[in-house]
């Protein structure tokens, strides 16, 4: 795909130079905006892969922007920020039609990734195959292939195999595994079940004679090579 365009929307210019920096290390190009009606100015000019409203703005709030972008343009992406923790609120936001929820105070590489994560469900590749050598993975189907035999893994671990491939090259981390192949920011035990899974997968590989070895970064994360 090409590179998202995000539009950040926020009254406070120390966030959105927070929001905007996590934003850009991961690829994204930032149009900003400190208000509503600012907001709406830039939507309608420029096309958007992602939308990260704050829901306390000046003239106007989140909510409403997020109601009047779903009646007038339709399914871009949309993650509200808010300073409030309720249920309420945050039921609020997704009623009017928001695709996730962040509260402050938060990460901001967690929201990254989100806004990773949710570009890919809205924006899926053409191409729903990540292939490393003769290793081949098929998305739509969540199958793995080496030289065209289906290896035993299961759909998760057939995810944790298309991120590693999709970040060859690169060490990645704990968090990105579970965001990208759990689906989650944070889960209680998450190293040892990442762990667990890369064991199993390591079984498959070596069994099946594929020459593809993962290699792991003691207190980083896991990276994916052809063997040499």
């Amino acid at each position: 795909m090409i590179t998202p365009r995000v539009l950040v929307v926020d009254d406070e210019a120390q966030m959105l130079a927070i929001v905007t920096f996590a934003l850009e290390t991961k690829g994204f190009t930032c149009v900003t905006a400190a208000t509503a009606a600012e907001a709406w100015s830039k939507l309608i000019t420029y096309d958007f892969h992602l939308a990260i409203l704050d829901i306390m703005l000046p003239h106007g709030s989140g909510l409403d922007l997020t109601r009047r972008i779903r009646a007038q343009i339709g399914d871009l992406p949309i993650i509200l920020l808010t300073a409030r923790s309720d249920v309420e609120d945050r039921i609020k936001g997704l009623e009017a039609g928001a695709d996730d929820y962040l509260t402050k105070p938060f990460s901001p590489q967690e929201l990254a990734l989100r806004a990773q994560a949710l570009l890919r469900r809205s924006f899926p590749e053409d191409d729903s195959r990540e292939s490393l050598g003769d290793l081949a993975i098929n998305m739509d189907f969540l199958e793995a292939t080496w030289r065209g035999r289906k290896l035993n893994i299961s759909a998760t671990e057939v995810r944790l195999l298309a991120t590693l491939i999709r970040h060859d090259g690169e060490v990645v981390t704990h968090r990105q595994l579970l965001n990208e192949a759990w689906g989650v920011t944070e889960q209680a035990g998450g190293r040892e079940m990442i762990k667990t899974a890369i064991y199993r997968v390591r079984k498959t590989l070596e069994k099946a004679g594929v020459g593809v070895v993962i290699r792991s970064h003691r207190g980083e994360g896991y990276s994916l090579a052809l063997e040499s």
